[in-house]
């Protein structure tokens, strides 16, 4: 497939995202306390054939479902573009309650040690796509093209990179249930947080520096982020912590991350 299609679909996106970004300071500067309720819950509504062996199931969290005007049209959006999945939110607590019920003893105690939420919400996606597949994405991500198209032919996952098409990021992962690269990113995870380095922070603690070492050797499918899923289209920052001022894992301090 041509890329030239897609990059205008990318490029046409931002404005639109933009547009509706700045329209929202003003939206939420008049109604301070409105806040639009992301489900938890939402089957596909449309059918179509899998050619994937990536699972029909788009996973998404944050610290509430409880969002921003421009959260809440970027997750419409995503919608929008993958009305043959179904989608699920998953809280805070139902992490945990998940990997309680779910992953090995030796995941579980490690997820209870972090005390960051977005590392944390690293290693709950990774335990869940290993073990059930599918789609995660960050809640500022937004798909440029359709999610069946980006996932046609794709048998076992697709990474998307940055930095010129240098560097694994985990913004956006899709795979088959138990991918064993999942696996060795996963017991990897657990290493790093039983024997901590505050010198690698959630980046490489939790983060996408994980799959980086892990995988470095190893065959993968990706593709560049500009013709799969961008950040920060409809949403920034701001209007993501809106609740939570400072609640973003860059403000936190490296040797906090792991409780004492």
């Amino acid at each position: 497939m041509s890329h030239l299609p897609v990059m205008v679909a990318n490029r046409t996106i931002k404005l639109l995202g933009n547009i509706f970004k700045v329209l929202s300071y003003p939206f939420h500067f008049i109604l301070p306390k409105v806040r639009f309720t992301i489900p938890e819950y939402s089957p596909a509504k449309l059918k179509s054939s899998n050619d994937s062996g990536v699972t029909k199931v788009i996973w998404q969290t944050n610290y509430s479902n409880r969002s921003a005007l421009p959260v809440y049209l970027n997750y419409l959006f995503n919608r929008l573009m993958s009305l043959s999945y179904d989608y699920r939110y998953v809280s805070t607590e139902a992490r945990e309650e998940y990997l309680k019920q779910n992953a090995p003893k030796e995941v579980y105690e490690a997820y209870l040690k972090l005390t960051d939420g977005a590392a944390q919400a690293d290693l709950w996606r990774v335990t869940t796509l290993y073990k059930e597949g599918g789609i995660y994405m960050d809640i500022d991500a937004t798909l440029v093209w359709p999610l069946s198209k980006l996932l046609k032919g794709v048998k076992d996952a697709l990474y998307i990179k940055i930095k010129n098409d240098t560097e694994i990021t985990n913004y956006f992962l899709a795979t088959a249930p138990n991918n064993p690269h999942f696996k060795k990113v996963l017991d990897a995870i657990v290493n790093n947080i039983e024997n901590y380095d505050p010198k690698k922070g959630v980046y490489g603690t939790t983060g996408p520096k994980v799959f980086n070492d892990v995988l470095a050797n190893e065959a993968i499918q990706s593709k560049r982020r500009r013709y799969v899923c961008i950040q920060g289209t409809f949403t920034n920052e701001y209007f993501q912590y809106l609740d939570k001022p400072r609640g973003k894992w860059t403000h936190m301090k490296s040797e906090d991350l792991i409780k004492k």
